[in-house]
């Protein structure tokens, strides 16, 4: 009982931890919120412009379908291995980097993180400006602005808000796609558009590359909502009820995008929140729905909002050592994040589907070999056993810079060039693939493959168990242990 009195005063509606361990104490939450959370963060506005690109792109919809399902399954895989790890070690994602970059040097994959997630933001608050202006008769940029505010406050309020948000976003969320989806069937002849099968193995490629990439791209900060669940929570179930969760919740959505960019006869593109609301009608409905959008765009907004507050907060931790954030901090952080995205909403909302497909293929480009590493180091090489009190001693066992994890990482980033097809940069051999962007499955498999076997010769030593900092409750009963870690 007493534990259990502890543990609910521990939870203040404000979070006042940001990238610091979470004791065992101040665990709490169950996997059902995992799985809402990521439903939530799922069923919403982006995810159906990312699987209508499926279609607008030119895939037919039969194969789109099965094309963007394979890619759910593959990537929501490395996504969840990412969320699993959060319980165990009680940390954000990114702050494990130093295992395999060093403590300075997880620096290097934190920044571009940090930059994509910024781009996230960014395209997710034109979309929701859209919504918010539709609903209050303002203009797309007033409701940006409005949007932003929003996003502002959830951040700064942090985790138990932000499941919260999840929880209502994801009833919210179902409630807005079984209606659209009613009104799609009543108004198209889903049959047909069923029957027309042109395959075409870039299409398919492509359409197994947008899905892939989309639940890649949360695997830097998947982590960052599990880590308080408690310690002893079962890896394999937070695996599902995150990963499902995030594929049951992006598949939805990119159907309904399919369905209504094959049925949209060249209307989609540059009015997809428009066109998605027109599908459920007018007056009161469609303020509903233009509600629903916005308010489907607040989980996954803050999502990344948080995890570019995380970022930002490991980079300069790292090098200042250990970082203690004040509330205050925490408001200027995030004043600054969203302030920047906004920006680049503001700037770039008149030719948002073209940039958001360029932006999310060359950005994953950068990151998906970070999580090659990240994942076969933990679960392959070190297998869960890391020394947590270690990851902010620059002069400790994990070092500054890790040469090994760094040189793999760069490498993995160089052999993904020949195969990346956007419109800042394409590849020689894209040509070769019918125009398809491939370099996510380069950038996982390649570096994945060369650091385990590098690892398995050169990796520094290992501790026996997973070490965690001595939590201040469990001092007094442990007075031979002297020192600032325990082993579990």
């Amino acid at each position: 009982m007493a534990v259990t009195s502890t543990r609910a005063s521990s939870k203040p509606l404000i979070e006042k931890r940001s990238i610091d361990y979470i004791p065992e104490v101040e665990r709490h939450g169950r996997l059902l919120s995992q799985f809402t959370l990521w439903m939530g963060a799922n069923l919403q506005i982006t995810a159906i412009v990312t699987g209508a690109l499926a279609v607008v792109l030119g895939g037919d919809v039969f194969w789109s379908l099965i094309g963007l399902l394979i890619g759910q399954v593959l990537g929501g895989g490395v996504m969840a291995l990412h969320a699993a790890q959060g319980p165990k070690l009680g940390l954000p994602q990114m702050i494990s980097s130093r295992v395999q970059f060093g403590v300075y040097g997880a620096a290097i994959p934190i920044v571009l993180v940090c930059l994509m997630y910024l781009g996230f933001t960014a395209t997710g608050t034109v979309l929701s400006g859209q919504a918010l202006g539709q609903l209050f008769g303002v203009s797309d940029s007033v409701g940006i602005l409005i949007f932003a505010s929003v996003i502002v406050l959830v951040t700064v309020l942090g985790y138990r808000v932000i499941h919260f948000i999840g929880r209502v976003a994801s009833v919210i969320g179902v409630i807005a796609f079984v209606y659209l989806f009613a009104r799609l069937i009543s108004q198209t002849d889903v049959g047909a558009l069923l029957q027309i099968r042109h395959f075409s193995w870039s299409s398919f490629l492509l359409a197994v590359s947008l899905a892939a990439s989309w639940q890649i791209a949360f695997g830097p900060y998947v982590a960052d909502y599990s880590r308080y669940l408690p310690s002893k929570t079962s890896s394999v179930k937070t695996f599902f009820a995150a990963g499902a969760g995030s594929v049951i919740g992006a598949q939805v959505a990119m159907i309904l995008g399919v369905f209504a960019a094959a049925s949209a006869n060249g209307q989609f593109a540059g009015h997809e929140v428009a066109y998605i609301v027109g599908l459920g009608g007018t007056g009161a409905t469609a303020a509903l729905l233009y509600f629903s959008i916005a308010f489907g765009k607040v989980t996954i907004s803050t999502l990344n909002s948080y995890g570019s507050f995380m970022c930002i907060a490991t980079i300069i931790s790292g090098f200042r050592g250990h970082l203690n954030v004040t509330r205050l901090q925490r408001l200027v952080f995030v004043l600054v994040i969203v302030g920047a995205a906004t920006l680049i909403a503001l700037l770039g909302q008149h030719s948002f589907l073209g940039a958001f497909k360029s932006f999310i293929l060359f950005l994953l480009a950068f990151f998906t070999p970070w999580s090659a590493i990240n994942l076969v180091d933990y679960y392959c090489i070190t297998r869960e056993r890391y020394d947590v009190p270690a990851l902010n001693d620059p002069n400790g066992r994990y070092g500054r810079w890790n040469a090994l994890g760094i040189s793999v990482y760069v490498f993995g980033v160089l052999v993904q060039l020949p195969f990346i097809a956007t419109k800042f940069y394409t590849g020689p051999l894209v040509k070769a693939m019918g125009g398809v962007d491939i370099s996510w499955i380069i950038g996982l498999v390649v570096p994945a493959a060369l650091y385990y076997v590098l690892a398995k010769k050169w990796h520094s030593a290992v501790p026996d168990q997973l070490i965690l900092p001595i939590e201040q409750d469990t001092v007094d009963a442990q007075p031979s242990r002297a020192g600032r870690i325990q082993a579990v």
